[in-house]
């Protein structure tokens, strides 16, 4: 278990639950759509304050296992703006030295789309600067059982043994492999609940909970935030010094 820590400097992963899209573009009397668009314009902001911030690691959740659950007509649109997005995104990424991954279950996604996400994850895996990775058709607990049927097929196939498995087994099963474990966690628009986002990855993390709605989300918030981290003690489930 890690030692606690006092005052660290800041967090190196940050996670975004993207949250209140829809409801800004509401109270603006515009259709749900129009508030993903404006809440993807936001992603390219928050994406470039990281380097001042000192986050190394930012994952953000752009659509949830659950979201299927939408209407047609914005699961479409959704889907439209994504391949959008990585294409007007691609160059800008790159120069500023940005590495793409994309984690959650692909198989229900169009084909153009898992293409573009290929694309970019080839394009921008020389890049060192941020590490940016988009949650698309994300599920924690979906991303358990897929890598817990991965193992279960290693121990089937004799490649793992059954008694070596622990707490440190898992993870490598996961779609985060490659990534630490986010060390902040932020909530937009209010809603107090993670949303079976990073289940596995956010048992040690910190938490902040903020009333903003995504498109209104600036990088000033963001640095506030991520300033306050450093004055917390984490202790990892041991007592105080």
């Amino acid at each position: 278990m890690a030692k606690p820590i006092r005052g660290s400097a800041g967090p190196r992963h940050v996670a975004i639950i993207m949250d209140g899209n829809g409801r800004w573009a509401t109270q603006r009397g515009k259709p749900r759509l129009f508030g993903h668009q404006a809440g993807a314009r936001r992603v390219r902001e928050i994406v470039e304050a990281c380097p001042e911030c000192g986050v190394s690691y930012l994952t953000i959740f752009a659509f949830s296992t659950e979201n299927w659950k939408r209407t047609q007509t914005e699961v479409a649109g959704l889907m439209s703006l994504f391949r959008r997005y990585i294409q007007k995104e691609a160059r800008a990424l790159r120069e500023n030295d940005v590495r793409v991954r994309f984690i959650g279950d692909r198989v229900k996604l169009d084909v153009k789309l898992r293409m573009l996400m290929d694309e970019l994850e080839a394009a921008t895996a020389h890049c060192s600067g941020v590490n940016l990775t988009v949650a698309l058709n994300y599920g924690g607990r979906d991303e358990v059982a897929r890598a817990t049927r991965r193992l279960a097929e290693d121990v089937a196939a004799g490649r793992l043994d059954p008694s070596g498995v622990n707490e440190e087994t898992l993870p490598r099963y996961l779609d985060t492999c490659l990534l630490p474990d986010p060390d902040l966690v932020i909530r937009t628009s209010g809603e107090a609940r993670i949303s079976n986002f990073l289940l596995w990855q956010s048992a040690y993390a910190e938490y902040e909970f903020v009333d903003t709605l995504w498109p209104d989300f600036t990088a000033a918030e963001f640095m506030r935030l991520t300033e306050s981290f450093g004055g917390r003690e984490r202790r990892f489930g041991a007592v105080p010094a």
